[in-house]
C-alpha cells in the first residue's frame, strides 16, 4: 500500500456492495431531530449514546440499534510543571498559558479534551497540599487546557506547581456491515489528535464513521459521518490538460528533459517540505526524462505580504529569496493569506504575477487546506462543508481564471473529506492548521491533477 494513500484506503474500505453507482448526494438533516440520511443509509440518534441504523444493501434493508461507547476519561494526578507562564487573555486559546502535558498536540493542544470541572492546581503532590484559586492565583482557558499564573496571586514566577485533571482523547468508531449481514460498531483507537477509523476485516463494509471529539457529553448529528463517497470525484479528463494550457514552458521542459527549477514558496505548511516532495516524485514518475530541481522557501507564521515588506538583506527578502532564484515554476501556498479579501487578492497577487512574468516564471497557486473552525469564519462543524466559505479562496479562484494562472484547488479536496467519513481536523498534527502526511498528499493530488 502506498504510504501516501494508506489513510484513504483505510477509510474507504469496500463499499461496492452498497454503491451500485457513485453516490454524490449531500447528507441532510431530516425532519426528525437527530437523524442523518444518505442515499443508502439512515442514522438516527435514539439517546445520548445510542443510534438506530438502517442500510439498504443489495435491494434489502438491514437494521440495527447500537450503543456507542462513551469517551474514556483519563485521570491525571499531580502533573509537575516547573513553572507556569503568566496568563495572557489577549492571545488565542492554547497560547494563553502553559499547556497540560497529556493533551498536547505538537505545539498546541486538543481543544475540548479537558474536563473543565476537574482542574486543580496545588503547590505539592499530596492531597493536602495548598490548592490555588482560579481567578486569583491562576487562570485557564478550559477549552484548550492552557493554565497561567496571575502575577498578583500566590504562585511565584519560578514556582513548581502540580496540576490534576481529567481528560478524554478523540476517537473514530465505524458502523460496519459484516459478511453475516449484521451491523455492528467497530471502535477506533483513541488519540489526542489524528485519530483514525479502525481497520476492517475482509468482506466488511464501512457504512459510517462516528467522531467522538474528546470530552463530549452526548452525540449530535454533527458527530455522524455516513460514507457518501469512496474517493474524491475527479472531473473528466480534459482534452488539453491545465498544465498544457497554463504552464506551457514547464510542460516543454518536463517533456524534453531540459532542467526545470521549481520553487515551493509558502508558510509553515510549505516548511514541512512534504507536499512539494510528494508532487515532484509523482511528476518525475510521469515524465521520466525530466530533470527537476526543487527549492523550498518558507516562513512559518507569516504570509506573502510579510515577504514583500522585508528589506534588502533580510533572510526572507522577496527579491532575493524568490525572484533572484530564477525559478521556472513557482508554486505558492499561503494559508496565512486567508484573511485577504478578493479585492486584496487581486491587488497583491497581481503584483506577484507581474513580477513572475518579468523573470519568465510560470505560477501555480495552491488553495489552502481547511483549518480550525475558529480560524475560518462561517465554519462551525466538520460536516456539510463542500464549499469553502473563505473570501480569500473565492478571490484566488477568480484571480486565477481572470489571469490564466494555474490553480491547484486543494480546498475542494479538503471540503469533501466529510463525505468520505473523515473529519478534516483529524488530519491536523497540531489540531489546528498543520496537516499530517495524508493531509499533505491532498496538495500533491491537486497539483498532479493539473497534468492529467
Amino acid at each position: 500500500m502506498n504510504k501516501f494513500t494508506s489513510l484513504a484506503a483505510l477509510v474507504l474500505a469496500p463499499l461496492a456492495a452498497l454503491h451500485a453507482a457513485e453516490t454524490n448526494g449531500v447528507a441532510i438533516e431530516a425532519t426528525a431531530p437527530g437523524t442523518v440520511i444518505s442515499p443508502l443509509l439512515t442514522l438516527k440518534l435514539a439517546g445520548d449514546w445510542r443510534i438506530i441504523v438502517t442500510a439498504n444493501a443489495n435491494q434489502s434493508r438491514v437494521n440495527a440499534t447500537l450503543d456507542v461507547a462513551l469517551p474514556e476519561v483519563i485521570v491525571v494526578t499531580a502533573e509537575k510543571h516547573d513553572k507556569l507562564r503568566d496568563f495572557n487573555p489577549n492571545v488565542f486559546g492554547w497560547d494563553k498559558g502553559s499547556l497540560l502535558n497529556e493533551i498536547r498536540a505538537c505545539e498546541t493542544a486538543a481543544k475540548g479534551a479537558l474536563d473543565p470541572a476537574s482542574l486543580v492546581v496545588r503547590d505539592g503532590t499530596e492531597a493536602t497540599a495548598t490548592p490555588f484559586d482560579k481567578g486569583k492565583d491562576f487562570d485557564a482557558d478550559l477549552e484548550w487546557g492552557a493554565v497561567g499564573r496571575l502575577p498578583a496571586g500566590r504562585i511565584q514566577a519560578d514556582q513548581q506547581v502540580f496540576i490534576s485533571y481529567k481528560y478524554a482523547k478523540r476517537r473514530i468508531d465505524s458502523v460496519v456491515l459484516g459478511t453475516d449481514r449484521k451491523i455492528t460498531i467497530k471502535p477506533g483507537e483513541p488519540q489526542v489528535a489524528m485519530c483514525k477509523p479502525p481497520e476492517l476485516a475482509a468482506g466488511e463494509t464501512r457504512l459510517a464513521n462516528i467522531f467522538i471529539a474528546g470530552m463530549i457529553s452526548a452525540l449530535t448529528p454533527d458527530n455522524l459521518f455516513p460514507i457518501l463517497e469512496i474517493a474524491y470525484p475527479e472531473p473528466p479528463k480534459p482534452v488539453q490538460s491545465i498544465a498544457e494550457a497554463r504552464l506551457p514552458k514547464t510542460m516543454k521542459k518536463l517533456q524534453s528533459g531540459e532542467p526545470l527549477r521549481i520553487l515551493a514558496w509558502g508558510d509553515s505548511v510549505t516548511g514541512y517540505q512534504r507536499w512539494q516532495k510528494m508532487f515532484v516524485a509523482r511528476l518525475q514518475a510521469k515524465y521520466p526524462k525530466a530533470q527537476i530541481e526543487l527549492i523550498t522557501e518558507a516562513w512559518p507564521a507569516h504570509n506573502s505580504a510579510n515577504y514583500l515588506a522585508e528589506p534588502t538583506g533580510s533572510e526572507q527578502n522577496y527579491q532575493e529569496k524568490v525572484l533572484n532564484r530564477k525559478p521556472d515554476l513557482i508554486i505558492s501556498e499561503f494559508v496565512n493569506d486567508a484573511g485577504l479579501t478578493p479585492a486584496e487578492v487581486d491587488e497583491q497577487y497581481g503584483k506577484l504575477l507581474a513580477d513572475f512574468q518579468k523573470i519568465g516564471a510560470e505560477w501555480t497557486i495552491l488553495t489552502p487546506h481547511y483549518v480550525l473552525t475558529e480560524l475560518m469564519p462561517g465554519f462551525t462543524k466538520q460536516r456539510d462543508i463542500d464549499n469553502d466559505p473563505r473570501p480569500y479562496v473565492a478571490g484566488l479562484r477568480t484571480f486565477a481564471e481572470k489571469n490564466h494562472v494555474a490553480l491547484a484547488d486543494a480546498s475542494l479536496r479538503y471540503g469533501r473529506l466529510w463525505r468520505q467519513g473523515i473529519p478534516y481536523l483529524t488530519l491536523m498534527e497540531n489540531n489546528v492548521n498543520h496537516p499530517n502526511e495524508y493531509g499533505h498528499s491532498l496538495f500533491s493530488d491537486s497539483l498532479i491533477a493539473l497534468f492529467r
